[in-house]
């Protein structure tokens, strides 16, 4: 059984690294008013969505069998004070430190009618932080890290939202175009 508690574990960090990054590069690419192919920018919004929520939902299940798993060993206050473990603390509390990321960024979109577009959108800035931790959260904790279809996948994942900036920070960027264009004169 513990094995499959482990198992469980480590499979459920693995995809939701995957969904995090999916719900990243999404994120970054549906601000742009540019078209996405023939998809419907209402559409890329809700797989922006659904990504994000499934995220949640396996981190949630990552840190849950992580807590009922003897070897894994991890505590209630590992949950809440990053950098504090018994096991690798740098990368169990970037772990950490990502998860309340996380949690930040579900109460804001939680809440985003009460904020106002605008603390909403400087709040979920932290997608910026949360992704990158959670990356190398998973390569330095992470147990499939030497094997070479991991360091493949993270690559991958890296690759993803690599592009997705690349495109952001493009001078044709529609978010930014009227800013940029008023500098020009």
């Amino acid at each position: 059984m513990d094995q499959a508690v482990w198992a469980l574990a480590r499979g459920s960090g693995i995809v939701a690294l995957l969904f995090c990054t999916i719900s990243v590069a999404l994120g970054i690419t549906v601000r742009s008013g540019r078209p996405m192919g023939r998809l419907p920018r209402f559409g890329v919004v809700d797989v922006h969505r659904f990504a994000s929520l499934y995220a949640v939902v396996l981190v949630v299940m990552h840190v849950g069998l992580l807590l009922a798993d003897p070897y894994a060993q991890l505590r209630l206050v590992d949950l809440v004070v990053p950098f504090v473990g018994n096991y690798r603390p740098l990368w169990q509390g970037l772990g950490t430190l990502a998860a309340e990321l996380m949690v930040v960024l579900v109460v804001t979109s939680l809440l985003r009618h009460r904020l106002g577009l605008r603390a909403f959108r400087v709040v979920h800035w932290v997608a910026y932080l949360l992704w990158p931790i959670a990356f190398v959260h998973a390569l330095g904790n992470g147990t499939d890290a030497a094997h070479g279809w991991f360091l493949s996948f993270a690559a991958l994942c890296a690759l993803t939202v690599a592009v997705s900036l690349i495109w952001r920070l493009r001078a044709d960027y529609t978010e930014y175009s009227t800013a940029r264009i008023g500098l020009r004169r």
